[in-house]
């Protein structure tokens, strides 16, 4: 297959190519699950080792049976339309058909078979041309053909390029095979994501905002209306109404519902590491960061970022901030590379960010970004008549939790917790409850199962929290 066949080349140095050959293919074929970028640099090879002048590999699709990828080599596209006689074409098909090897010793003997001014152009003529085209087949049929066009040689018989070129192709039927497997096993995982995800949002998109009175019914509307929205959302309320449960529902119930929801409890954090968990660092040995990380703006990249007590967030990351929400871009600390990223911005606070901008602690062009769409949740002192049904619910969630079977809340339980302020709100009810339900004997829940401050006759709510941390 070689101008040098010609000039001498000897049996042992064709055959070290054909190993060098194969093995370069084996390499090509590892590099990449992708089988396009692995076949291009493999016609490459072929023509560098072994003379082919021009090349292709045809791969059918294994659920149509019709041709799914060609790959060509020594012609553009174009030249591939117009020049390739349609006899290859005919032969290709033929060989895909019956798995049999075809060959054109001398395109003399096919007139048909290459465009002159093609070979004119290259200082060739029909005498010096051959054509081999093998049949690419794996355990369950043809797959496929590869063919070259090479400068034809009287040292070395055609029989031994049908045999190399045999060789190939089975390695690019293994290669091609186990890329099918693992084409199919992604199918099959991603369907099972698909499931679980569509499952996983049938389970969240109902209603968990527990309640009927006039106050929550706002808010469900509210979230109703912005959550098809791109709107950033600023949701207030007293700690413990349920604001991270608000945004939520907003989340789930918006196009970006499958994208992730990050949540970032900046209260949690200190001062000096909420910049870096925003928008990630680079490697920095220096400034003790000893690997890169992406921040939480990068995580949310297409979802929804869920920024709680956004109050303290200082005035140097507000403005930062504020870059991301204008510009939609980022940047790493450390770093001077720009990162689009494109995410929703839903924060919440128990803080009178007013107030604050009165105080110059928080600017006053992020509270207008933030606040497109604000949410108001109310206190449960201002919800009352919810408590009933807010209280159900958490004793049947936490029966399950500690496998225990509760009947019913006694009329006094009921009363005293109508009659209490809820400092801490709905998730000092929670942690009330299920305090209530650990301590049950008989499957109800008796007033005196709630905390003191519960008990007193006005329960004026002054007195401290249930804490379930302290039982």
């Amino acid at each position: 297959m070689n101008e040098e066949q010609g000039n001498g080349l000897s049996w042992i140095q064709r055959e070290m190519r054909v190993v060098q050959l194969l093995f370069d293919i084996s390499q090509s074929l590892n590099r990449s699950l992708r089988i396009e970028e692995c076949l291009q640099p493999i016609l490459g090879r072929m023509a560098e080792q072994v003379g082919m002048v021009r090349g292709f590999i045809a791969i059918m699709n294994r659920e149509t049976n019709e041709k799914d990828l060609q790959i060509v080599y020594g012609l553009t596209s174009e030249d591939g339309a117009k020049n390739r006689c349609r006899l290859v074409k005919r032969v290709t098909e033929k060989v895909i058909e019956t798995g049999t090897p075809a060959i054109v010793e001398k395109a003399s003997g096919e007139p048909r078979y290459l465009d002159q001014a093609w070979l004119q152009k290259k200082g060739w003529n029909r005498n010096d041309i051959a054509f081999i085209c093998v049949p690419i087949h794996n355990s369950t049929g043809i797959i496929g053909a590869i063919g070259a066009d090479r400068l034809f040689a009287n040292e070395f018989s055609i029989d031994e390029d049908v045999h190399l070129l045999t060789i190939v192709s089975s390695l690019l039927a293994e290669a091609i095979e186990i890329r099918w497997e693992v084409r199919e096993r992604e199918r099959v995982l991603q369907e099972e994501k698909e499931r679980l995800q569509r499952e996983l949002l049938d389970h969240f998109k109902s209603n968990k905002i527990i309640g009927n009175s006039r106050a929550i019914s706002q808010v469900q509307r509210l979230i109703k209306q912005v959550s098809s929205s791109r709107a950033h959302v600023l949701i207030t309320g007293e700690s413990g109404v349920g604001k991270e449960l608000v945004a939520e529902e907003i989340h789930v119930n918006s196009s970006r519902a499958c994208k992730p929801f990050i949540r970032v409890n900046l209260a949690a954090l200190p001062q000096n590491m909420i910049e870096s968990e925003l928008f990630g660092h680079e490697r920095d040995p220096f400034a003790g960061a000893a690997s890169m990380r992406k921040g939480s703006l990068e995580a949310a990249d297409k979802g929804t970022l869920f920024l709680d007590e956004i109050g303290i967030l200082p005035l140097a990351t507000q403005a930062k901030l504020l870059r991301v929400l204008q510009e939609k871009e980022s940047e790493r600390l450390g770093g001077d590379a720009t990162i689009n990223v494109d995410v929703r911005i839903i924060a919440a606070t128990d803080r009178n960010l007013e107030k604050s901008i009165q105080n110059f602690q928080f600017r006053l062009d992020l509270y207008f970004r933030l606040n497109v769409f604000p949410i108001f949740v109310p206190p449960l002192r201002e919800r009352k008549t919810d408590i009933s049904l807010l209280a159900d619910y958490f004793v049947e969630r936490a029966g399950k939790k500690h496998d225990k079977t509760i009947r019913r809340i006694s009329i006094a339980a009921i009363d005293r917790m109508m009659r209490y302020e809820w400092p801490g709100n709905v998730r000092e009810l929670e942690n009330c409850i299920e305090r209530a339900v650990l301590l049950s004997t008989d499957g109800v829940i008796h007033g005196h199962h709630l905390p003191l401050s519960l008990q007193t006759p006005e329960g004026t709510g002054a007195h401290p929290p249930c804490n379930l941390q302290a039982f």
